[in-house]
């Protein structure tokens, strides 16, 4: 069961959350193994990391960047880490319980059994799943997909969603050095070059349940990224037809 999966989880001061998360994941199958992309955090999370390496031994791995320089580049890491070592099915998540461990084989199936190379766990794709957000922070994130899904044609719920796997060769296709945001937009992007390749996408209903422990890392600058650079991102699309 979920043979030749990895799943990345970027880490920033997440050392209430880190330990938790990596053996709940291990939980879910023997053959799972967990990639930890941290961003030299100074609460030592790469050190709890580096501890429990010692009980998970080959399966649980870790790198370390010089300082905080954006989630998308820490993916585009773990990404490129991943292609390398031969994984078939990599899986992005968030480091804080917000995305449910036990929901990884949900998006493993979509891909292995339903012909997916995109799995989405999805907010929205039911109404709306999300547990201890303000209403105000449901609104934006939910106007946000709608946007996105306005502006660029996807026919997505939840195109700003963080919890996904990808087939292998559809991180091989889409050519990661073109890939232009780090914050918020990241995760539209990736989805709408993996949409523009027409690889078949599903979304899998999940139930988000906001972080209980940590701080957010959301901001002000992440979030109009999203709204400007969507635009910017579908123009360009239609210039290269």
């Amino acid at each position: 069961m979920m043979k030749g999966s990895v799943v990345i989880i970027p880490t920033y001061n997440e050392i209430e959350n880190i330990e938790a998360i990596i053996t709940a994941v291990f939980a879910q199958s023997d053959d799972i193994h967990v990639l930890v992309v941290d961003d030299n955090s100074p609460d030592l999370t790469p050190l709890k990391v580096k501890e429990l390496q010692g009980v998970f031994a080959n399966r649980l791995f870790l790198e370390v960047r010089k300082e905080k320089s954006g989630l998308g580049t820490a993916y585009i890491h773990g990404f490129r880490w991943a292609i390398d070592k031969k994984y078939d099915y990599i899986f992005e998540m968030d480091a804080d319980f917000s995305h449910n461990p036990t929901d990884l084989i949900k998006l493993y199936n979509a891909c292995a059994e339903e012909g997916a190379g995109v799995s989405i766990g999805s907010r929205y794709k039911t109404g709306v799943n999300v547990v201890n957000w303000p209403m105000n922070r449901v609104l934006m994130s939910y106007g946000a997909s709608k946007y996105v899904r306005i502006i660029t044609g996807m026919q997505i719920h939840d195109t700003t969603a963080g919890f996904v796997c990808y087939k292998r060769e559809v991180l091989e296709a889409i050519d990661l050095n073109t890939i232009k945001f780090i914050g918020y937009a990241f995760q539209i992007e990736m989805k709408f070059k993996a949409y523009l390749k027409q690889f078949k996408i599903i979304e899998v209903p999940v139930i988000f349940t906001d972080r209980t422990k940590g701080v957010s890392k959301l901001s002000g600058g992440i979030i109009s990224e999203a709204i400007f650079g969507v635009i910017t991102m579908k123009l360009k699309s239609l210039f290269k037809k």
